[in-house]
């Protein structure tokens, strides 16, 4: 387990070095608490930086994310009523499927062809790079729930 984690360090110190960026620490843990912990609030991204750093700040794990979102290595999304959430997949235009009931994210392949995979109506002007798309539903197990009805409780009754 040990060789695992160093390998991972070992990739997360080179993307930072790629990025022009100082490796430390707390930067290699945020980003490998990143990967392994998909769409994590910064919270959990916390609670799995402290497990290999007991020490570290919340305002180094949150000025890290920053760091890491504003060079490209993170991305933060914020589904509606979410906070901001973080993932490594980065640079490829992917969307997001959110379930409506125990808030489930799961990542989904641009829809149509490269980034934007979609285009509106109309631009105003814009020169647009990315298309951001969140589909909302019921994942599998909650779809399951609500098609089952509730069974009555009869151990109360007489």
């Amino acid at each position: 387990m040990a060789e695992k984690n160093h390998e991972h360090d070992d990739e997360a110190s080179a993307a930072l070095r790629k990025s022009s960026l100082r490796v430390t620490k707390q930067r290699v843990a945020v980003l490998q608490s990143v990967c392994d912990h998909p769409h994590a609030d910064t919270e959990t991204v916390l609670r799995a930086v402290r497990e290999r750093l007991p020490e570290v700040s919340h305002q180094a794990v949150y000025d890290s994310l920053h760091t890491l979102t504003e060079v490209g290595l993170v991305r933060s999304i914020q589904p509606s009523g979410s906070v901001a959430l973080y993932e490594r997949r980065v640079g490829d235009n992917h969307h997001h499927l959110v379930c409506r009931s125990c808030g489930l994210i799961v990542d989904v392949d641009c829809t149509i062809g490269q980034a934007p995979c979609l285009t509106p109506s109309h631009d105003g002007g814009f020169v647009i790079e990315q298309a951001e798309v969140t589909f909302w539903g019921l994942c599998p197990e909650c779809a399951a729930s609500a098609a089952t009805p509730p069974q009555p409780d009869l151990s109360s009754a007489v």
